[in-house]
């Protein structure tokens, strides 16, 4: 059955990249997927009878776009603007905006075809999508942000609503850049409909809304350790990365009593080996949030705290390890020193940290390997609340909206978990994942019939 099973991935696959060329990281996404839904596929013929698979890869929508605009020189610049538009049958596309120079087609959808199951798996009424543009707000003023975000939303802005496609924040897309593209949203359409999620505290936003992937990636670790009887108190943990995802993922380790051994940035990392305290994490965000410095930095800081330059930082020997960094920063090399050095419980705070060669080490050698699209669902989770909260006209306190969340994450894993289990794979948290995100899209569909 095994080479039966392999033979129709490839078949898949070789289509797919036919299609779709020059999409390595649409290819990576997609391939990761349909690599688990093969038990499914077996048991209910249906989603085979309709097609399903041929039809959740391909977008039901892609918009491209031009971003001309005037720099502060007075020269004009023109940028590309994306918006992909992915999967609908759950609710509104909801996915992130990125600017940053690599943005690309390929890029945004294989995102964007993630965004789809983790948003199913928080079984709330959201759809997928992601889209960006390749500008780079780093080192350009407010004044230049704002002119390119106000001409990025006037083309947006025919595609996207409340009920259509709700946006969010992602890479180079923070409080500032919402802002602009909000205000601009609402001048040209007349309507304050809640159609961006991350929006500021003041104007309709969300508490807990930085905080949230973090928390949630560390309360989905939590839940798995649970399973075998532990906690993720007093146990030593690996973060990689120094954004939101990472300081709040440290700072709710500090919160829960774990040891929190390492940080990192892209220049290096910094190995604390009697565990981060508060005052070194208040430093800490300082010193990414308001100074811009390095995380090296530290080490002149605070004795104990050794600063090392460049990668390296999963030779550290850690119990826990949450990489919260970037795509593909885990391979196949690391996950075995990771697990050489006594590392059991591997949890997702990035969009897809590990590489093919690191997961299929992880799920072959039965550790807790928690994948981004379940562990990371904090920030779908929490976008979906302010949405909640913005229908409602009502703005919850802090302490419920994390509630809310820890209680959704505690959901997620039971999900991944028992679907696993239902189809054979215990403790295959990749399989659960999948399995459980793309059955309640693919009936969606199915019920809805061929659009």
């Amino acid at each position: 059955m095994r080479s039966g099973e392999n033979l129709f991935v490839e078949r898949f696959m070789r289509d797919l990249t036919a299609r779709n060329p020059g999409e390595p990281e649409f290819h990576q996404a997609v391939q990761e997927v349909v690599e688990s839904l093969v038990p499914v596929l077996e048991r209910h013929s249906r989603y085979l009878d309709h097609r399903i698979l041929e039809r959740i890869v391909e977008p039901e929508r892609v918009i491209l776009f031009r971003v001309p605009w005037i720099d502060d020189r007075g020269d004009i610049q023109i940028n590309k603007g994306i918006r992909v538009e992915f999967n609908s049958a759950l609710g509104p596309y909801k996915g992130g905006l990125r600017f940053h120079p690599t943005v690309s087609l390929g890029a945004l959808k294989s995102l964007g075809f993630e965004q789809i199951f983790k948003n199913s798996l928080t079984t709330m009424p959201m759809g997928g999508g992601m889209g960006g543009s390749d500008f780079d707000p780093k080192g350009r003023s407010d004044n230049e942000v704002m002119h390119f975000c106000q001409s990025f939303m006037t083309e947006l802005s025919r595609h996207i609503g409340a009920g259509t496609d709700v946006p969010s924040g992602d890479i180079g897309v923070g409080g500032r850049e919402i802002g602009y593209l909000l205000g601009q949203y609402k001048r040209l359409r007349n309507s304050c409909d809640g159609v961006f999620t991350g929006k500021g505290i003041k104007w309709g936003g969300t508490l807990i809304r930085p905080e949230a992937t973090g928390y949630g990636a560390v309360y989905f670790a939590d839940e798995m350790l649970n399973t075998r009887g532990e906690s993720i108190e007093g146990l030593r943990v690996a973060v990689s990365g120094s954004g939101n995802v990472a300081q709040y993922a440290a700072a709710k380790c500090l919160a829960l009593g774990a040891k929190v051994v390492t940080l990192s940035d892209s220049s290096g990392f910094v190995v604390i080996d009697k565990g981060l305290t508060q005052e070194m994490w208040d430093e800490f965000m300082n010193l990414k949030n308001v100074r811009r410095g390095r995380v090296g930095e530290l080490s002149s800081l605070f004795p104990g705290v050794v600063s090392h330059e460049g990668p390296g930082i999963w030779s550290v020997p850690c119990d826990v390890a949450l990489p919260c960094a970037t795509r593909n920063e885990v391979d196949g090399d690391d996950a075995r020193t990771l697990l050489d050095n006594g590392c059991t419980c591997i949890c997702e705070g990035a969009s897809m940290p590990s590489n093919p060669d690191a997961v299929e080490f992880f799920v072959k050698k039965k550790v807790l390997y928690g994948p981004g699209k379940a562990t990371n669902a904090g920030s779908a989770v929490i976008s979906g609340l302010e949405m909640s909260q913005n229908s409602m006209r009502l703005s919850w306190p802090g302490h419920e909206v994390d509630e809310r969340l820890r209680e959704i994450m505690a959901r997620i894993h039971e999900t991944c978990r028992t679907t696993a289990a239902e189809y054979g794979r215990a403790g295959d948290y990749v399989t659960g994942a999948n399995i459980a995100g793309f059955t309640r899209v693919a009936d969606a569909m199915i019920d809805q019939g061929l659009v």
